[in-house]
């Protein structure tokens, strides 16, 4: 069923750290030498042994040649039960919708925070408690958000007495459905940082405080951001899951269209791909924030300067997942590797050769949607089918109309219930989504959170003061 079922030696896209194993990279997110984890080989699944399954058997195929023996078979069935079972409003967890002839939408938004990083930090928080449980040890989160990270971290792991938790968003570019459901959960091991800034001045500021490593050593720092690899090996199982569901099985490739800026959910589909799934194109949907297709289009991966969109979750110039593509992409020369991440560091930009471009735009198409072509889809789509999308699923749904996958089946992910973002959808639809039940009274809950400068020491300090040991 799964060859290569004890892989649990991890390396380092940038080749200068000492293979680890599943915990180890659980609990560290980045390698010491400023790499991301990736498994030194892809375990294959069988797809034929996934018809019928349910989404929670899936997800336990999928994950334990991950975890190799580091967790037990039965406490990881019973992890997933927990958390799939109980968790998610949908029965089926990651429901496909039908729209037209040969094109669905997955519903990733049935989980407690309403959108798709529910799916891997649920998981990432009983995994951590897990780990630190039989450790007896603590660590301090500290993460950074365009919006939904953030929620679905707290979400996953305020209950735990072995984690400190701190999340930085930037100041007013979050939606007010994203931004309270971090700020309303008052635990005392839970910290919102509200970081004059946008995104990447946030994300910046978490790889800076990983890469002091007295500091990290002192606060055992660990990520949430899918620089972790866990959180990616939780996102690859809705893809098998989709596949199996559409009858992949019988020799039916599957297309994906992602809406995504971090790469990270796009990247878990690529993963997918190289453990067996059937899967033909991958679609990048960008927004105004388009880094990612103007890679894909000039072969230079250059930032610019983040402009707000109706999908600030995408708003985004600095793709840190892409760093793993890259790896395979360049034969998993680390060495490589690291020359173009100090180069993009110095320069705000790298250029790849067009041999390396003929296998990247081989494995990837991407488009890019404006807001004014992101409510035209939003309303295009309710008229047409009566199906409301939030914008950044309207930005995945606008790449897949795009898409030259040809006659396969494709499948655009809807990674956030409409009502995160019920100003956008009522200005396309004239509709004003309700939150959720468990949501219903979001608007009346007390926020807590802390405003700071965009100022590393300064963030250092506001953690070593609040983290309890």
């Amino acid at each position: 069923m799964v060859k290569h079922n004890l892989m649990t030696q991890y390396i380092s896209t940038r080749g200068d750290a000492s293979p680890k194993s599943f915990t180890d990279v659980l609990l560290s997110g980045m390698a010491p030498d400023g790499g991301l984890y990736v498994p030194a080989q892809w375990p294959q699944m069988d797809m034929n042994a996934l018809k019928g399954r349910s989404y929670t058997d899936i997800a336990f195929l999928v994950m334990k040649p991950f975890v190799g023996g580091d967790i037990k078979d039965d406490d990881l069935k019973a992890m997933i039960n927990e958390v799939y079972g109980q968790n998610f409003s949908h029965p089926a967890i990651a429901p496909l919708v039908q729209l037209d002839n040969d094109f669905w939408v997955m519903e990733l938004f049935h989980g407690p925070t309403i959108a798709f990083k529910d799916y891997a930090l649920q998981m990432l928080g009983r995994l951590f408690d897990y780990v630190l449980t039989k450790r007896n040890e603590k660590v301090t989160i500290v993460g950074a958000t365009s919006g939904d990270t953030g929620s679905a971290a707290i979400e996953g792991c305020y209950h735990s007495k072995n984690i400190n938790i701190f999340i930085l968003h930037p100041y007013g570019r979050t939606s007010d459905v994203q931004r309270k459901q971090m700020t309303t959960i008052d635990a005392p091991n839970v910290h919102n940082i509200a970081l004059e800034g946008n995104f990447d001045d946030c994300q910046n500021a978490v790889k800076a405080m990983f890469a002091d490593v007295k500091f990290r050593d002192d606060v055992h720092l660990s990520a949430v951001n899918s620089i972790n690899w866990a959180r990616i090996m939780a996102q690859i199982v809705y893809y098998f899951n989709a596949c199996a569901t559409l009858g992949a099985h019988k020799g039916c490739k599957i297309s994906f269209a992602v809406p995504t800026g971090n790469f990270g959910n796009v990247y878990a589909a690529y993963c997918a791909k190289q453990m067996g799934a059937p899967i033909d194109k991958l679609v990048i949907g960008s927004n105004r924030n388009d880094i990612l297709t103007r890679f894909f289009e000039t072969g230079k991966m250059t930032a610019g300067a983040v402009e707000p969109s109706l999908s600030p979750s995408m708003d985004i110039q600095v793709s840190s997942n892409f760093e793993r593509f890259l790896f395979d992409l360049c034969g998993r020369d680390g060495a490589f590797v690291r020359r173009m991440m100090e180069e993009f560091k110095a320069k705000g930009e790298y250029a790849l050769d067009e041999g390396f471009m003929k296998k990247a735009r081989a494995a990837f198409e991407s488009y890019r949607c404006s807001d004014d072509q992101t409510s035209a889809m939003m309303a295009k789509c309710y008229k047409d089918t009566g199906y409301i999308l939030d914008p950044h699923t309207a930005v995945g749904v606008h790449a897949a109309k795009l898409s030259k996958q040809g006659a396969s089946p494709i499948v655009a992910l809807a990674c956030a219930h409409p009502a995160k973002f019920p100003d956008a959808v009522l200005s396309a639809t004239g509709i004003h989504p309700p939150l959720p039940a468990h949501l219903a009274d979001l608007y009346d809950r007390k926020e807590h959170m802390s405003v700071l400068v965009n100022d590393v020491p300064t963030l250092q300090k506001f953690v070593l003061e609040r983290i309890i040991k």
